[in-house]
């Protein structure tokens, strides 16, 4: 009798089990957020920035290029792993001010450019790892009379729309009394052409996308950034809040790409060595994020 009803519930199992084994080891079937809508799709929305040099801009043929871009390449790739299926690219221009917009309302999946990883954006955005330390600087004629922040009161200082750099120079004209004019456009590109052309005398921008400009601009010999900083900035690649499954992915992608030493390598080829069409950024490392990419290669607990 005991023989007798195991070989019933053997028949019971083998005539069950093929359909659950499929459907545990199918991996659409578990799927939500971006994965679901790359496994569907083939491809992966990237928000990019037209002048963040060196981390998201436009090459002289007009394709999105950067030290982010390479960074949001790796992260599809491991999206792709993830959901068994190669993926493709499919890059959607944003700028300062509808980047965050952008992720909220599902326009892009990845925001790969220079934004700045804040409490007050982490409210309604996710972010990656941090991938770069900035701050906010000025950037001014090797001629003028501005040494430091403290020599703008009256003065004119163009900014860009939508970032921490408004922010940070709006509280010190409140702070230091020095009823600075801001002049406010849409990308740094066009920030730095306000400051050639002469409409400002400063151009406040996170130091190292002034640094970039400047390289790209072949502008050496005609811009300095003064040595103050203003604001600190950790950068990261901005995706959709409450997507458990693509800020797993990307976790542990930046985790390989520090164990790796891809991030490092990443860092060389775009802040050391020549940029595409313009002069090297020749920034070495800073000390803190040393400290951040040898954190990021330990194994999680």
């Amino acid at each position: 009798m005991i023989t007798r009803s195991l070989a019933a519930l053997a028949l019971v199992w083998l005539a069950l089990a093929p359909g659950q084994v499929l459907a545990q080891s199918d991996p659409a079937t578990a799927l939500t957020g971006v994965l679901k809508s790359a496994r569907d799709s083939g491809f992966v929305t990237i928000g990019y920035r037209e002048s963040s040099i060196p981390f998201s801009y436009l090459s002289a043929g007009k394709e999105p290029v950067g030290y982010s871009i390479e960074i949001c390449r790796a992260l599809v790739e491991a999206i792709g792993r993830e959901v068994d299926r190669d993926l493709s690219l499919k890059f959607v221009p944003v700028t300062s001010e509808t980047r965050i917009e952008a992720v909220v309302t599902g326009k892009i999946d990845l925001e790969c450019g220079s934004t700045t990883s804040n409490i007050e954006r982490q409210k309604v955005v996710s972010f990656s790892p941090t991938m770069f330390v900035s701050g906010t600087k000025l950037m001014v004629k090797v001629n003028s009379p501005v040494r430091s922040f403290r020599d703008l009161k009256d003065k004119t200082v163009v900014v860009t729309a939508g970032t921490t750099n408004e922010k940070a120079m709006h509280d010190l004209s409140e702070k230091f009394k020095l009823d600075i004019k801001l002049l406010v456009a849409p990308e740094h590109g066009q920030s730095f052409a306000e400051i050639v052309g002469g409409k400002a005398e400063a151009f406040a921008l996170d130091d190292v996308l002034l640094y970039g400009l400047i390289a790209q601009n072949k502008a050496k010999n005609a811009f300095t950034v003064l040595g103050d900083f203003l604001s600190y900035d950790p950068y990261g690649i901005m995706f959709r809040k409450g997507d458990a499954p693509l800020a797993k992915v990307v976790a542990e992608a930046f985790h390989q790409l520090a164990e790796d030493g891809d991030l490092d390598r990443l860092y060389k080829r775009w802040f050391l060595q020549r940029l595409p069409g313009g002069d090297s950024i020749d920034l070495p490392m800073s000390p803190q994020l040393n400290t951040i990419f040898r954190s990021l290669a330990l194994k999680p607990e």
